[in-house]
């Protein structure tokens, strides 16, 4: 029953049964109260008071019940004010007959509303206990108040104070009440209602009070002007409350635009900054350098990069999450500024690593360059020293003019020395060539010194031209000598012929016994090994000849002593003597050839460690490589169990893997041990470190998206009301038609899946299905866009049309919202966003600063098709 046969009822039920003498009165009413003088007049005064509570807003009012609705004028009026619909044009003459013409009008409206004329229908029975209902729901938290009828549960005025102050508690305090002051509360609430509530005085507080059972119909007829009363403001509470949930969820959904578009400025500006960096392939000069750009890459691979990974995965979680909430609140989807999308940043992120794949490869390979350059260096000073020692003093020997006054025996020593000196020339060219040969890959490696070394090569070149030209200068004034002097000491001769080539021979043993080498691996070690036995092989031949050679020159001692010549102790031909070979040949074998052995011996120590660490870190990347590849095998979404098993489920297993991190520092440290001992390849292993820690972090970023996906579908279904059977359902069918299993279907496949749940689909539809789901003509449907469509096809959400309605409701039916109206019926933080983001209103007879929540609550959707 509708108030306003409620009211048209108790107005009626009064009228018939004063002129029937209360014939068709309640069985259950108390015979002797209607026998009771005092009980008429209340009912006559308090129908009245209803009565004129109605009339006065058509500006009239009645004095006597009885009389002032016998010609029907008023009570047209009333049933008029009550039913806010106009009735047939009553009658205006004052005959009887036009009276009853417009009584029977008014009988005739009422029972159009389907208002039975006599006794208590079920009707008025369902308004009655739907009143005592509401009475009671509002009254529960009061103290001292217990409502369970009409009559008595409100004779002590608790009752009627505690409706008043549940709905404004401003006009009374209701701590100061007594239930012993009966007469004073019911007062107090009678005052308060007339004078804030506009409902009129209908009751006498003595006559409730000293009453056994006041009257029902007197006491509900007044409480239903209480419920009349705040029901509108009733209505305005819960617009206010529709309005604040819509604007929460604005604010949240600003706030996180807010939180995407800073973390996505942030981490743009990281990628702008670092790939500049990878670029950068500007080789340093020195080996320390390299090194530390290699470590520095290493921070970068450890430190820096991996939160920034982090940060990418959360904000592709968090532009996800947006998106839901935005398709659940039925809001356009979000479009971050320009260069800020999702793709843009995945864009940035490709070239962050194109640009960093080959960085550390590069770094390496330069390490190798300068390491080769640094032992070509040194391996070149080394013989430009030497080579430099052995030329100290050859110009000016060759530009001696000593021929010129030398004896015929002089003249022919001085010849034989100096082809000893062509011979010992000839065999220095070899090292003259290494010299240069050695310049020439150190420019060709771009050696950061490469001037001082083209400088010095070049000088020695040089030197070694004009000692060419001297020797034959020599050589030809010799030669034109030679022919006066024919005497020779052969013995002499010998010894220098001997002596010079045993003499280069062990110069350039100890050369290559002082030959600086780099290996890499056990086998190169081995083969250093293999040659250096080699060569000692070659001792005791080379022990012969230094026999002879020393023969020779014991020989020469013995002609000496023989036939008594006097030798000056000085070779003509030659400034080597027995001493200088014996003292090389000690050097050679009892010095360098065991330095050689120990340094070799040492080398293969190290090549062993070296290949304990590979094999070491070999075992160690084979089980982490396993793990990974094991664990990123195992990330599904098709996990078992309702959505939140699945998400404790996927909330351990993210702990697993964030908790195994541990080992990849581990394996970090390890891999840096390898790299700091120089070591770059590994024969027993195809896993890199590279694949450990980009599989550790792929894992990391397919576990936080599954937990994402697992979020926003309990947000869709806590959101659209969708059962956990129905997910199951749209997972079900979504996983059979997934067919490549990678969490994506094929619009051919999306169609199938439609037609299996019951679609009938043209081409037409399903291109417009398809722009819902695949906005961006990616080619694939993903998971969360197929359970948007379906929450959106099965579930109901907030509409702009209900903002508004609400809206309309607190400016009270105008098609404009004052700011005091926004203050009045809103919380300040929700007031002031509306305040700040409505637009003027513009319209005829409305107040300066009107504002426009029509507009306002569109754009609070906007157009989406999500």
């Amino acid at each position: 029953m509708t108030a306003v046969e409620t009211q048209i009822t108790y107005t009626n039920s009064y009228t018939i049964q004063h002129e029937d003498a209360y014939m068709t009165q309640e069985e259950d009413w108390d015979r002797d109260l209607l026998l009771d003088p005092a009980w008429e007049k209340q009912q006559r005064k308090t129908f009245t008071a209803w009565c004129n509570s109605h009339l006065r807003k058509a500006g009239t009012q009645i004095e006597n019940i009885e009389e002032d609705f016998r010609n029907g004028l008023k009570l047209m009026l009333l049933l008029e004010v009550i039913s806010g619909e106009r009735l047939p044009k009553p009658d205006k003459g004052k005959m009887r007959f036009h009276k009853i013409a417009n009584v029977n009008k008014a009988l005739d409206f009422i029972c159009s509303k389907g208002v039975k004329l006599v006794s208590i229908g079920a009707e008025e029975t369902s308004a009655k206990e739907g009143l005592l209902l509401w009475c009671q729901r509002k009254t529960a938290p009061y103290r001292n108040v217990n409502v369970q009828n009409f009559h008595i549960s409100w004779k002590d005025g608790l009752a009627l104070c505690a409706l008043i102050h549940r709905h404004r508690p401003d006009l009374i305090d209701y701590s100061k009440l007594r239930k012993d002051d009966p007469i004073g509360n019911l007062n107090t609430a009678f005052e308060v209602a007339e004078k804030y509530l506009d409902i009129p005085k209908m009751l006498d507080a003595e006559d409730i009070v000293n009453t056994p059972k006041p009257d029902e119909k007197a006491i509900m007829t007044y409480v239903s002007c209480f419920y009349h009363a705040f029901a509108g403001a009733e209505q305005a509470e819960t617009a206010a409350n529709r309005i604040c949930k819509v604007l929460a969820v604005n604010q949240e959904n600003e706030k996180l635009m807010e939180e995407y578009e800073k973390l996505a400025s942030e981490l743009l500006e990281w990628i702008r900054r670092t790939i500049p960096w990878l670029e950068n392939r500007v080789a340093e000069q020195t080996m320390r350098a390299m090194q530390q750009k290699l470590e520095d890459f290493r921070d970068y691979r450890r430190v820096h990069k991996p939160p920034r990974v982090q940060e990418k995965c959360q904000l592709e979680i968090n532009f996800n999450t947006l998106q839901t909430k935005l398709r659940l609140s039925n809001r356009p989807a979000f479009m971050p500024s320009e260069g800020k999308m999702v793709s843009d940043i995945a864009n940035a992120w490709k070239g962050l690593e194109q640009v960093e794949k080959g960085y550390e490869e590069w770094l390496l390979t330069e390490i190798r360059r300068l390491e080769r350059l640094d032992h070509l260096a040194e391996k070149f000073k080394q013989k430009c020293a030497m080579h430099e020692a052995w030329t100290t003093g050859k110009e000016d020997l060759l530009s001696q003019k000593d021929y010129e006054s030398a004896s015929l025996m002089e003249i022919r020593a001085l010849m034989r020395k100096h082809e000893a000196f062509e011979s010992d020339l000839a065999a220095h060219q070899d090292r003259v060539e290494q010299i240069a040969a050695i310049a020439q890959e150190l420019n060709e490696l771009d050696y950061h010194d490469a001037a001082t070394v083209n400088t010095r090569c070049q000088g020695i070149c040089d030197q070694w031209d004009n000692l060419g030209t001297l020797t034959q200068k020599r050589r030809d004034s010799l030669e034109r000598v030679e022919k006066l002097w024919e005497t020779i000491d052969q013995l002499y001769l010998e010894f220098a012929k001997r002596a010079a080539p045993f003499n280069n021979w062990m110069d350039g043993a100890m050369e290559d016994l002082q030959d600086m080498f780099i290996v890499h691996s056990i086998e190169e070690i081995q083969s250093l090994i293999t040659a250096h036995d080699q060569f000692k092989a070659t001792l005791p031949e080379a022990d012969k000849e230094r026999m002879a050679t020393l023969g020779i020159h014991n020989e020469i001692l013995k002609i000496a002593q023989t036939y008594g010549i006097k030798l000056s102790g000085i070779n003509p031909y030659t400034n080597l003597s027995s001493q200088d070979i014996s003292t090389k040949w000690d050097t050679v074998s009892q010095h360098f050839v065991p330095l050689r052995d120990q340094m070799l011996q040492e080398e293969v120590a190290r090549q062993q460690a070296n290949e304990r660490l590979r094999r070491q870190f070999a075992a160690q990347v084979r089980d982490g490589g396993a793990w990974v590849t094991s664990e990123i095998s195992h990330v599904s979404v098709d996990i078992a169990g309702s959505l939140e098993e699945q998400m404790n489920s996927l909330k351990q297993y993210e702990q697993n893997i964030i908790n195994y991190k541990s080992n990849i520092d581990k394996l970090e440290g390890d891999h840096q041990l390898i790299q700091e001992s120089l070591i770059f390849d590994n024969k027993h292993t195809n896993y890199t470190m590279e694949h450990i820690r980009v599989g550790w972090e792929q894992l990391l970023t397919t576990i936080a998206r599954t937990i994402n996906e697992v979020e926003n579908q309990i947000l869709t279904r806590d959101a659209k009301g969708i059962s956990q059977e129905q997910l199951n359902e749209f997972r079900a069918s979504f996983n059979h038609f997934d067919r490549k299993r990678n969490g994506m279907m094929d619009p051919d496949d999306f169609r199938a899946c439609l037609i299996s749940m019951g679609y009938d689909l043209g081409e037409v539809e399903f291109a417009r299905i398809m722009t819902l789901v695949d906005p961006n003509n990616t080619g694939v449907v993903t998971f969360q866009a197929f359970i948007d469509f379906m929450t959106r096809e099965t579930a109901e959400t907030d509409t702009a049309e209900q903002v508004m309605a609400s809206f309309k409701i607190l400016a009270s039916d105008k098609n404009y919202i004052t700011v005091e109206e926004l203050r009045r019926e809103l919380p300040p933080e929700q007031a002031e966003y509306c305040i700040t983001r409505m637009t003027r209103y513009v319209g005829p007879d409305c107040p300066s600063g009107a504002l426009d929540y029509i507009s306002f609550s569109s754009a609070l959707y906007g157009e989406s098709d999500l």
